[in-house]
């Protein structure tokens, strides 16, 4: 089966190159998506990618954070033992950090303040990542800032003020798609180093 990706919008509100305010996905370390959106958790098999967008915030534009490769998907409790540093914790600037929504017995964390009603479809396909390419300093996100809602138009065929207007709440890419956005960020990361 040919290789796939999904691209999805955080929270209003999440913005990493403003707020430092994104823990899920993670990155940085052993990149990895641990509760949320677990429809695309559920879809994605070992090779596909998923990609997220920042959150509306206001005064700033929208921009592609990054995207990471699925190398395996395991349970929450699994990834608790293996990824202690990506438990859920609050981080010396007072904001919630980590993606690891269970703890050390498998119940829900208490730092975890989703309904305890989607708990369950939560833990399950804890994706962890490989490949992963991010915007992170400020000269990459200033430069995906000025491109990201150009790219997404012409990757979806569809001109809009906001990612959401281009391809609603998240969207499926084909393997030619993928490859752009890759090869699109890693771009970013090279200009900004220049």
């Amino acid at each position: 089966m040919a290789m796939k990706g999904y691209i999805y919008i955080t929270g209003t509100g999440t913005d990493p190159g403003l707020k430092n305010n994104l823990n899920d996905p993670v990155f940085e370390d052993v990149p990895s998506l641990g509760a949320c959106m677990p429809n695309i958790r559920r879809l994605v098999k070992g090779g596909d990618y998923i990609f997220v967008v920042s959150g509306m915030a206001t005064g700033v534009q929208q921009y592609v954070v990054g995207g990471m490769q699925v190398a395996e998907q395991i349970s929450a409790l699994e990834a608790y033992k293996r990824f202690p540093q990506h438990r859920l914790k609050i981080g010396s600037d007072g904001l919630l950090k980590g993606n690891i929504i269970v703890d050390s017995s498998g119940r829900q964390h208490a730092l975890d303040k989703h309904a305890s009603e989607t708990f369950e479809s939560r833990v399950k396909n804890f994706v962890v990542g490989a490949n992963a390419v991010a915007l992170s300093s400020p000269r990459e996100v200033e430069i995906g800032r000025q491109q990201s809602l150009t790219k997404l138009g012409d990757i979806f065929g569809k001109r809009g003020n906001r990612a959401v207007d281009i391809f609603g709440r998240w969207s499926k890419l084909d393997a030619a798609q993928v490859n752009d956005v890759v090869g699109w960020l890693e771009g970013i990361k090279r200009a900004a180093a220049a």
